[in-house]
């Protein structure tokens, strides 16, 4: 994993809007002071952390990490979300799931959308056998896109449903 300086952080964003875009799922924001451990974080700072209901992140904290962390808790089931503490688990459908997911959420952030969203995961290392985001987006998304409809997480026109994994 890449620790590119060129993404979009959380300190770059309405803390507003993401605020509320969390609060659409139940989970809220905590801030973490500057210099200080990310709390629940799975690679340490700056990658965001969860547990719970709870979304730990500081400025610095790169917003696909948020929105990434964001889709595991929306995409895992309730016994798993019930019991989250750092590792969100799941099997490589529902990572591949969580990936998609946070692209579609980032276009609900004004400032970043899902082109932005792209380059940033393309720029801190993310991997897909396609190649880039945007390849994996055109190729074996699609799995992860039929996964999502199967949950009912997202709709037929690729927006969010504002539901949990059951």
């Amino acid at each position: 994993m890449s620790h590119a300086a060129s993404v979009t952080e959380l300190g770059a964003l309405d803390v507003g809007a993401v605020r509320a875009l969390l609060a659409r799922y139940g989970v809220a924001l905590v801030q973490v002071p500057p210099g200080r451990p990310i709390p629940f974080s799975y690679w340490g700072a700056p990658e965001a952390g969860l547990e719970r209901g709870r979304l730990y992140a500081r400025a610095d904290t790169p917003a696909h990490s948020l929105l990434h962390e964001l889709g595991h808790y929306v995409c895992m089931d309730g016994a798993r979300r019930e019991s989250l503490a750092t590792d969100a688990g799941g099997d490589p459908d529902e990572e591949c799931a969580v990936c998609y997911l946070q692209v579609v959420l980032a276009d609900e952030l004004p400032r970043f959308g899902r082109e932005k969203a792209f380059d940033d995961m393309d720029a801190w290392g993310y991997s897909f056998r396609e190649g880039s985001v945007r390849d994996w987006w055109r190729g074996d998304a699609r799995f992860a896109r039929e996964w999502l409809l199967t949950h009912a997480l997202i709709d037929e026109h690729d927006r969010p449903t504002w539901r949990l994994r059951d």
